[in-house]
């Protein structure tokens, strides 16, 4: 999996400030020394290959091309920090640091995107909203959200879970009124943008991973409809990624489980 960003202040400043010259210059450094450790591991993997097996060599191989990625990425990053910053109306946000705050936590990533896509600098942003195994600070709230999904068809978890999901719903809202505003040539981000909310379960309390609850706003896509489940012609929802892929500019006939390019 890849690293996630959770801190708002850090996303901001590295895509939208520009430190001073010793801001840069230690993290410059910072990048050579990260390079510098794995010069020295790689040398050391080599040293190693002529005196393993050829199952190990093989797993050397693997370790080698992941700290040739690990290189490549600091190239990136180092080529990051001179590269000029496209400047926002917006304040760096600060970061809350009460993990039970879900909804505070969930609008300040939220606030990010908008930013992100105005200025171009991302096309593609990928966001995870999850409990962190605390008890949400929302009223009527007092179990962990994780634990509340393992309901057990209890009428008083249900409900409790159903306050949350509300809250975070409500900041889904929230976040797609942000888009409807003008961006560039008086059309608004939503319309240029594809936004899919929903979760990886249709019924968390069994694991069950199929009937997934699906929202996809914006983009060019006839809106204000619900599609059932059929249970005998039921649409993988692959199908609905390749055709995000395509209309994204990524031309491809398939994607994973998908069977065709029809959606419904």
């Amino acid at each position: 999996m890849i690293p996630a960003q959770d801190k708002p202040s850090s996303v901001f400043a590295k895509l939208f400030l520009t430190g001073n010259r010793q801001e840069v210059r230690r993290q410059r450094q910072r990048l050579a020394d990260g390079r510098s450790i794995l010069d020295s591991v790689a040398e050391q993997t080599r040293a190693l290959k002529g005196k393993t097996s050829a199952a190990d060599r093989h797993q050397l191989d693997e370790y080698f091309a992941a700290i040739r990625a690990a290189e490549s990425e600091l190239v990136e990053e180092d080529a990051w920090l001179e590269r000029p910053k496209p400047g926002v109306v917006a304040e760096q946000p600060k970061d809350i640091a009460d993990l039970a705050d879900l909804a505070g936590r969930t609008r300040t990533l939220l606030n990010l995107i908008p930013l992100i896509l105005q200025t171009d600098s991302s096309r593609i942003i990928t966001m995870v909203i999850h409990d962190h195994g605390v008890v949400p600070q929302i009223d009527g709230v007092s179990a962990e959200h994780h634990n509340l999904s393992h309901h057990g068809q209890d009428p008083e978890k249900i409900q409790q879970l159903k306050i949350i999901e509300t809250e975070i719903l409500k900041c889904f809202h929230r976040f797609l009124t942000q888009l409807k505003g003008p961006a560039e040539v008086g059309q608004r981000l939503l319309d240029q943008t594809s936004v899919l909310f929903g979760s990886n379960l249709g019924n968390a309390n069994a694991h069950d991973p199929s009937n997934l609850p699906i929202i996809l706003a914006g983009g060019s896509y006839q809106h204000g409809r619900f599609i059932a489940h059929d249970r005998d012609d039921n649409k993988p929802l692959c199908n609905l990624f390749v055709d995000i892929l395509n209309k994204t500019g990524i031309e491809t006939d398939s994607f994973a489980t998908s069977n065709a390019a029809t959606i419904w």
